[in-house]
């Protein structure tokens, strides 16, 4: 988990510090420092005019440019008369384009990123048709609205053709978002709360509000679980757990939940034969295999060309989203600090397994937000560089040093303050 937040990290701060350099000595300015991670030194080998370094905390990175008022508030050398190859020195509208290059670069890997796993995976989904049982209503979905057995058939009066559709960030940030069931031969309109993405963040299982209703059969079993001990074996049908039908997944799970500690008797269906085995359920209602759903998926090939719009779209669908939880923060709809992770939190989204698929996924999403974030309109940030700049750009004067000094400070202690608050978060979302 840590290892996968620390190489995605070093990538997307890597390529993001990389954008600033070589925009920087492009248009000729000094590069006294460019590092990944941040101090004490792990290591540091200068070549020519720039000394390239790998600091022990991986949570971020910078680029030292002579002339300019950074985050090291190094700002002797601004005392003295400006040299040509310092920062300050140059046009208006090249220091814009430096400070705006990592931004325009983690754009283009997440861009990248989105691409490439369209093109070489394509779009694996669960066709709606084929959640023809309804979905399964946990507790929060129960809260919505839902029903196990309802068919979701649109999505804000869109037909769905995807199950996971409803999960889309259009369903759950837009306003007056709902979804449209069908009960009983009767269509019925659920509304989306306005605070949903609390009640998922509050959900510490982690299960969506609704899955489908699936029939199954016996995946992997592990090796000394009770299942193993009973004789279960990969692609056995259960159906019926003492003597109760469990057609579904979920009635399986129930009837093992309401078995906790005790032992249950289940018929097996294997090699069209019935075989009725005997289990001990363990205290929290499990016996130990992994179940398959008999749903059919989907893969929609792309080819290079159609990957690129799509791609694209994807990557841009993250800022898009972002831009909507911040207006649910900023309108009171959602918390702050049930909507908002840190290093802990985005660690586990990659979770403690590596899969390729998902680490590039997520890290170009979390690509896509460096940028959108980057360019917030706070000093410190490159957004609050950005503004400055195109203050003097508009108006034809520069803000003086002083101010620039002091705007970093405050950008620096907002940076830090959101960062110990990101942290302390994560935690107390851990323990409570």
């Amino acid at each position: 988990m840590v290892g996968q937040l620390i190489l995605g990290l070093t990538i997307l701060v890597g390529l993001h510090e990389l954008g600033h350099m070589l925009t920087a000595k492009w248009f000729g300015m000094r590069v006294e420092k460019y590092a990944i991670g941040f101090p004490p030194k792990i290591f540091g080998k200068k070549i020519g005019e720039t000394e390239y370094m790998l600091g022990l905390i991986p949570l971020g990175g910078f680029v030292k440019i002579s002339g300019m008022v950074d985050e090291s508030m190094d700002t002797e050398a601004l005392k003295e008369e400006p040299k040509p190859w310092e920062f300050r020195a140059k046009p208006a509208w090249q220091r814009l384009i430096v400070m705006m290059g990592g931004i325009i670069v983690n754009v283009i890997t997440g861009i990248v990123i989105f691409i490439a796993l369209t093109y070489s995976y394509g779009e694996q989904y669960i066709p709606a048709k084929e959640v023809k049982y309804g979905v399964v209503a946990n507790e929060l979905g129960q809260e919505i609205g839902f029903q196990t057995g309802d068919k979701v058939v649109a999505v804000n009066g869109k037909e769905l053709e995807r199950f996971e559709d409803i999960r889309s960030m259009d369903a759950l940030l837009g306003n007056n978002s709902y979804y449209t069931v069908e009960r009983n031969g009767q269509l019925v309109d659920l509304k989306v709360p306005v605070n949903l993405m609390d009640k998922l963040a509050d959900n510490k299982s982690q299960v969506f509000f609704v899955e489908p209703r699936t029939p199954f059969k016996v995946g992997q079993v592990v090796g000394g679980s009770a299942a193993s001990k009973a004789g279960l074996k990969q692609d056995d049908f259960i159906t019926m757990v003492n003597g109760e039908s469990v057609k579904f997944f979920h009635e399986f799970q129930e009837a093992l939940k309401a078995n906790a500690g005790k032992a249950v008797t289940m018929t097996v269906e294997r090699d069209n034969k019935l075989v009725k085995l005997r289990a001990n359920v363990s205290e929290d209602g499990t016996i130990g295999f992994q179940a398959v759903p008999l749903l059919q998926t989907a893969t929609k090939e792309y080819s290079l060309g159609e990957s690129i719009p799509i791609g694209t779209n994807q990557a841009f669908s993250v800022i898009t989203a972002n831009l909507k939880g911040f207006g649910k923060i900023f309108r009171g709809e959602v918390s702050a600090s049930k909507s908002l992770s840190g290093p802990i939190g985005i660690a586990q989204i990659f979770g403690d397994t590596f899969n390729w698929y998902k680490f590039w996924s997520i890290t170009g999403m979390l690509s896509m937000v460096l940028a959108f974030m980057n360019f917030l309109p706070i000093p410190a940030l490159d957004g609050g560089h950005v503004v400055f700049l195109t203050y003097e750009m508009i108006s034809g004067r520069k803000p003086s040093d002083n101010f620039l000094e002091n705007a970093q400070k405050v950008g620096m202690v907002l940076l830090l303050g959101l960062m110990a608050f990101a942290i302390f978060n994560d935690v107390f979302k851990i323990i409570f």
